[in-house]
């Protein structure tokens, strides 16, 4: 199971805060784009951690049982 996790814009588009994915050895990528199809995400600019961790290259990175996959919106701080 990889459970999927959204803040800000993107769970309001999603209407979800977090929802679970039954499959594992699956790229990053692969993911991302079935996300990018069901919810149309193409407008948001967001960056990606896996388990509490900004991954940079998505492409590379293959999912494993019991990940975290966190869509994190850009931050602003003052």
């Amino acid at each position: 199971m990889i459970a999927v996790k959204y803040f800000g814009a993107i769970a309001e588009k999603t209407k979800s805060s977090e929802e679970e994915f039954s499959f594992s050895g699956m790229p990053l990528g692969d993911l991302l784009l079935a996300l990018e199809q069901k919810y149309q995400l193409g407008q948001f600019s967001f960056s990606v951690a896996i388990n509490q961790k900004i991954v940079q290259h998505t492409a590379n990175y293959v999912l494993k049982s019991n990940d975290i996959v966190a869509l994190l919106p850009p931050f602003a701080g003052g």
